[in-house]
């Protein structure tokens, strides 16, 4: 298959899957529950953060805690109380448990009162012209855990590229805050481009992509995840990650695996 062929087949999967119908089964439904800008950004990142394993369990566990936050995230993260904190003792999804979870409420509502949106903390110390989107992932986990003791167990939950992963659950929080599809992602983040996001890799993902000859290495790493992107630039420089629709309803329908 050449590569003109292989993107009209990548296209049309990508007319199929990103649409709204997409929503109702996937965790990004969870943040379009909401409407307001901050919520959608903190409902969305809990959602990204709980997803691996069955995606009704991911959906499932994201709406518990926001209903646990009366369904609004924003203003539970700013103005809690301790009382409050008590209806988060029982909480738990697969790893993450309420310690967890009480340290990134914490982390949250000292990113909100210092930046006000956490598609700035991506931005630090960068300027949108020369984004590095390994810059913003390293970053953004030393900024989310500057603190003193948090436990090891807890920074586990935060991917970046200086352990070598792929940081596919940020690089999907990414994918539906800056790609405006008036569809299915939210495009509420306007200072980073949608040509700078890194292609959400996980498993299945990598196995679609090497039988597409997309991706060459055998890790499913931050390496393999700049390769695989680089090569879907080669489709859609401006949008390369729009393919991740293709590639991963591919692996789901093809494999019925859970995501990881």
């Amino acid at each position: 298959m050449n590569r003109s062929e292989l993107k009209g087949l990548l296209d049309d999967a990508v007319k199929i899957h990103n649409q709204k119908k997409f929503i109702k089964a996937d965790p990004i439904s969870v943040p379009h529950r909401f409407s307001k800008k901050e919520d959608i950004e903190i409902a969305g990142f809990f959602a990204a953060t709980f997803a691996w394993g069955n995606r009704t369990t991911i959906i499932n566990k994201a709406n518990e805690l926001m209903q646990l936050m009366d369904d609004a995230p924003n203003d539970f993260i700013l103005h809690h109380q301790q009382k409050d904190l008590k209806r988060m003792e029982h909480f738990v999804h697969r790893t993450f448990n309420s310690t967890d979870l009480l340290f990134f409420i914490q982390s949250l509502k000292r990113l909100y009162n210092k930046h006000s949106t956490l598609e700035n903390v991506f931005l630090k110390n960068q300027s949108t012209k020369n984004f590095e989107m390994e810059l913003a992932l390293r970053n953004f986990c030393l900024e989310f855990f500057d603190e003193e003791f948090i436990p090891h167990r807890t920074r586990k939950h935060i991917a970046t590229p200086d352990r070598k992963s792929a940081c596919k659950r940020l690089c999907m929080y990414l994918r539906w805050m800056v790609r405006d599809d008036k569809k299915v992602d939210f495009g509420i983040w306007k200072k980073i481009k949608s040509a700078d996001l890194i292609c959400p890799l996980d498993v299945h993902v990598g196995n679609v992509a090497r039988h597409l000859k997309l991706l060459h290495r055998s890790q499913n790493d931050w390496q393999s995840a700049l390769q695989l992107t680089d090569e879907l630039r080669r489709l859609d420089a401006n949008d390369p990650v729009k393919y991740d629709f293709a590639l991963f309803s591919w692996g789901i329908l093809s494999k019925k695996t859970p995501v990881n």
